[in-house]
């Protein structure tokens, strides 16, 4: 009767455990099949950075396309932007000297875990370490970036229902964090190339590497 009421304990426990992995195995399907079907995507976003003694928010709006095109416009200044062409990220602030340019493989700067977005979306090749929390609204995803754990301590994606990024987080290993929430999502909509060349304003150079945070 005893191993009878352990082995029936046991089975109670394992039930709630397999529906939660099976459940966080839905939901990874779920964003990954949402961002997999996506084309391009246009949103408003607030990005907060504080460590290394500053404590600063910024924001502009977002535009992705496929393949591998990212574009970041700050609000102030006007024509501050970093942008990913497909092939280089460019990072340029109106007033400086120097446009800093990096190679697209070579890029781990904070904004480019989105860039798993931008190809064959799998989350579970994407992360080390990933977990999934339900929550009040929606769930919440982190995870380590494949690459990136020299730098970051966690990444994390606050995503509702249908699988769309509302939120994302990123926990460095030196304290500091840069939070993006993003507001005003379109998806599928029509983007020009245009918005994903970058010219050289005269006058600015170019140098090699992306500037600190």
């Amino acid at each position: 009767m005893l191993r009878l009421t352990r082995w029936t304990a046991g089975l109670l426990l394992a039930g709630p455990m397999l529906a939660a992995q099976e459940s966080a195995s839905t939901l990874i399907k779920r964003v990954d099949d949402h961002y997999n079907h996506l084309t391009s995507l246009r949103a408003r976003y607030v990005e907060h950075y504080t460590g290394m003694g500053m404590n600063r928010s910024e924001s502009g709006t977002l535009l992705l396309a496929k393949p591998g095109r990212m574009r970041w416009a700050y609000d102030t200044p006007v024509g501050k932007v970093f942008m990913l062409d497909g092939k280089f990220a460019w990072f340029y602030t109106p007033g400086d000297a120097q446009v800093q340019r990096i190679a697209a493989k070579k890029l781990d700067d904070l904004r480019s875990p989105l860039r798993l977005l931008l190809g064959h979306t799998q989350l579970n090749k994407e992360l080390d370490g990933l977990n999934v929390v339900p929550q009040t609204v929606g769930y919440r995803i982190t995870g380590v970036p494949r690459g990136m754990a020299q730098r970051v301590k966690l990444l994390t994606l606050d995503v509702d229902a249908a699988g769309a990024i509302q939120k994302m987080r990123l926990d460095e290993l030196d304290g500091a964090a840069t939070e993006f929430d993003f507001t005003e999502m379109k998806e599928n909509i029509l983007i020009s190339p245009a918005d994903f060349v970058f010219t050289v304003p005269a006058g600015v150079g170019i140098t090699d590497g992306l500037p600190p945070v």
